[in-house]
């Protein structure tokens, strides 16, 4: 009776919104995460009762540990170990010439740490598992030295360095305010300033220094400004002008490399970005200011204007109603309908932008107080600047992340960028590397026509390698790359897809196969070596899958005269394939000049449509290398070839490209590399099976080629209509010097993707303008191949 009165209600109390997180933002109090690089080390400050777990990520790596105390006196027993090592390895990464270690060099200058007289601790084997750990509880307060030791790996070697993890659960929690919250210094530091929540600090730097912004707890905002001191001391207010920043570079906001700077509203530089570790920001919207407030129903609200205007006070800065700023760590941006959106930043605990003074500053920087939005993940924290002083030397980097979880990596110089930087200073971030995009004195269209008719230079070594070794490693490769990897003979290459179980490619990338039970996977993610140790670890197969990225560097030869120039360069031993002899996706072992010279080797493999090679060498080898190389090149037309023309090439011969022709929602018949795909040869199942059976016997989409009528450009993502229907989209698309047209890549779909179909793609909204198009085969040029196979 009483039901029919009082209507049913959900029982029970709230539940707490479920949000997933990386594990770097849910570690406890009290812990904290480091990763030794591979070939590196570092020094942790510990202290009694500190419980220490080292991981060996990928397998096979060994670990050498010292342990001093305040003193600097060094002592095993610290750890509840006796020394059973001398330490060689770390003190051979000391004496080496890796800058990269130079801090650690200092730091343990400073505390009187003697490594003449080490007595060590040595873990692992070259044949422990990936995973396994050590467990280590500090009996005394001082300091820990870390190292993943390792020498250089030969090319046609797998002796590989790799990473390892640390995790520090402190016996008592340090509190928030401590200076250890923070990462170390970049230098030493010419200014600490905190910037305490919901307040803002003005201060002055001179021309040429350099200014770190840090998110201390992460998820936090800073809104900078900063002026021209010499204008300021005239009367000339003029601030950082967001507007003339875009309009000038190009960019919503600037990041390190060719687009870096930002500028008063009389285009005066102030401040270029050097380093980010971060990578989202926004500059769209003023600084929070009092009538932001006030609209949204909190009248008197601190912001980030009014203490603006209490900071510069000082400064003789006048008072604003509104600050433009450049807005550090904001996720906020415009959508496809021109709304603005905003939601949690990006940035981690102890996440910076490193900025250069480009002329004496007055700067400010505020700590957000937005506490009624996501904006600073509803918990306003600290602000920290540092600065530096201009004569220290930081390289351009901008930071990026395998997986959510992973620590960051800065960007890297490959071992051709000291030769490669001597012609060009036109450099792009690609997935962790400084890689050329143009060359100063071809450009785009010489570098392309060298390609076509000579032969040019590229360096790829951005590209991923991983070593798979051990009696499972064929099992592991054919259950997770969907060729049939029993069919790969020892020096022989295959092209091949990766697919998570739903179909989606994972990565395309090429399988060397240096032994029976020794491979190397070549592809463009760094993920796609965590997929291949997931897989391992889930199937209990005994197999590693190590990283050699930073161990092997690789520069593309291409071009119709690339196999008459490297027969001048490379020698290979009568047991290996002669240059001549060199099969299209075959490689060889061999050296640069003659029997001593440096060790390379050579793979029949390119990214152009043309005949072409790879030389893979140790980075250390590399400007030998390339010097090799270009010394001969004269005779055969050498260019050096960046990126924008690479793309050009690549289009025309109907190869794709990840991001913008392939996903993780695109299998490999959708991205028109189905012949990767033998499913009716191959004998064994393989992760994604079902589902590209069940795809390609059911499709949905084509890849196909595009002739464009006229020269009006076409970018990634442009829609194709017949009719008012959208059947497709643009993924890749290049003005062609050769066929002399506008030409792209694309995906149909599979009613409207016979040849000679006539379709058009869609500017503006996709129907005020419209361009006509002819479906084509894929490749435009040499579609049957006949060129890298000459």
């Amino acid at each position: 009776m009483l039901n029919t009165i009082y209507p049913p209600v959900r029982g029970g109390p709230p539940q707490a919104s479920r949000i997933i997180r990386p594990a770097g933002l849910t570690l406890p109090a009290g812990t904290e995460r480091y990763i030794v690089s591979g070939a590196g080390a570092m020094l942790i400050d510990i202290a009694a009762g500190d419980s220490i777990t080292v991981t060996n990520d990928e397998g096979g790596q060994i670990c050498e540990v010292v342990v001093a105390d305040a003193s600097g006196r060094i002592d095993a027993g610290m750890v509840g170990h006796g020394p059973n090592s001398d330490a060689a390895g770390l003190k051979a990464l000391l004496v080496s010439q890796d800058r990269s270690l130079q801090r650690l060099r200092t730091a343990l200058e400073i505390r009187g740490i003697d490594l003449a007289a080490a007595g060590g601790i040595r873990f692992f084997e070259a044949t422990t598992p990936p995973k396994t750990q050590v467990e280590l509880t500090v009996q005394r307060g001082g300091w820990l030295v870390i190292a993943a030791p390792g020498t250089d790996m030969a090319p046609d070697d797998q002796k590989t360095a790799t990473p390892l993890s640390v995790l520090v659960r402190r016996a008592t929690v340090r509190l928030r305010e401590t200076s250890r919250d923070l990462p170390d210094p970049l230098a030493d530091p010419v200014l600490e300033l905190r910037v305490h929540s919901s307040t803002a600090e003005a201060y002055f730097v001179k021309a040429g220094d350099y200014i770190q912004i840090i998110d201390v707890d992460g998820r936090q905002c800073t809104d900078f400004q900063c002026f021209s001191a010499r204008k300021l001391d005239s009367g000339n207010e003029h601030a950082l002008d967001v507007t003339a920043t875009r309009s000038a570079m190009g960019h919503a906001y600037p990041l390190p490399g060719l687009h870096s700077k930002y500028y008063d509203q009389d285009f005066l530089p102030l401040v270029e970005v050097v380093q980010d570790t971060c990578g989202r920001h926004d500059a769209f919207s003023l600084a929070c200011y009092a009538k932001y407030y006030d609209d949204i129903g909190y009248p008197g609200h601190i912001n980030c204007t009014e203490n603006f205007n209490k900071a510069l006070g000082s400064y003789g800065v006048g008072p604003r109603g509104g600050w433009m700023a450049a807005n550090f760590f904001f996720n906020t941006g415009v959508d496809v309908h021109g709304v603005m959106y905003a939601d949690e930043p990006w940035s981690r605990p102890g996440d910076y932008v490193l900025l250069r003074a480009l002329t004496d500053l007055v700067c400010v920087n505020s700590a957000c107080p937005d506490d009624t939005t996501a904006a600073n993940g509803w918990n306003p924290t600290d602000i920290h600047v540092r600065t530096y002083s201009g004569a220290e030397k930081f390289q351009r980097a901008v930071a990026i992340r395998a997986t959510p979880d992973s620590e960051p990596k800065m960007t890297k110089e490959t071992g051709f960028h000291d030769r490669l930087s001597k012609l060009t200073r036109n450099f792009v971030e690609y997935r962790g590397y400084w890689l050329a995009n143009r060359y100063a004195e071809a450009g785009p269209i010489e570098e392309y026509w060298a390609c076509r008719q000579k032969s040019v230079l590229m360096d790829l070594s951005a590209l991923r390698k991983f070593e798979v070794t051990g009696p499972d490693s064929e099992a592991l490769l054919q259950y997770t790359l969907t060729r049939d990897v029993k069919k790969l003979a020892v020096g022989q290459i295959v092209y091949t897809a990766m697919c998570y179980e739903h179909g989606g490619m994972i990565d395309d990338g090429t399988l060397f196969r240096l032994g029976q039970d020794n491979f190397r996977w070549v592809g463009g993610d760094e993920y796609s070596g965590i997929w291949l140790r997931e897989q391992a670890e889930k199937l209990g197969l005994n197999v590693l899958v190590r990283s050699s990225t930073d161990q092997l560097h690789n520069i593309a030869v291409q071009g119709p005269e690339s196999r008459e120039l490297l027969k001048k360069v490379i020698w290979t031993p009568p047991h290996q394939p002669s240059i001549a002899e060199l099969g299209w996706f075959r490689f060889t072992v061999g050296r640069i000049g003659d029997d001593q010279g440096l060790p390379v080797v050579l793979s029949r493999t390119g990214y152009t449509g043309e005949l072409g090679y790879e030389v893979w060498c140790h980075p250390r080898h590399a400007g030998e290398v390339f010097d090799a190389i270009w010394a001969e090149g004269p005779a055969h037309g050498l260019t050096p070839m960046g990126l924008s023309a690479l793309d050009m090439v690549r289009i025309e011969a109907g190869l794709i490209f990840a991001g913008y022709d392939f996903s993780d929602q695109t299998d490999p018949f959708e991205a028109g590399i189905g012949f990767t795909v033998p499913l009716k040869s191959k004998a064994d199942d393989f992760i994604g099976r079902d589902a590209l059976i069940r795809r390609k016997e059911h499709p949905s989409r084509k890849m196909v080629g595009l002739d464009i009528e006229g020269a009006v450009a076409v970018g990634h993502g442009d829609c194709i209509h017949l009719g008012r229907a959208q059947i497709g989209e643009v993924t890749s698309s290049m003005r062609s010097p050769i066929l002399g047209k506008n030409i792209a890549l694309a995906r149909i779909d599979v009613a409207h993707a016979d040849v000679g179909t006539q379709v058009e793609i869609g500017k503006l909204d996709g129907h005020q303008k419209r361009l006509p198009a002819t479906i084509v085969p894929l490749s435009h040029y040499d579609p049957k191949k006949t060129r890298p196979q000459s």
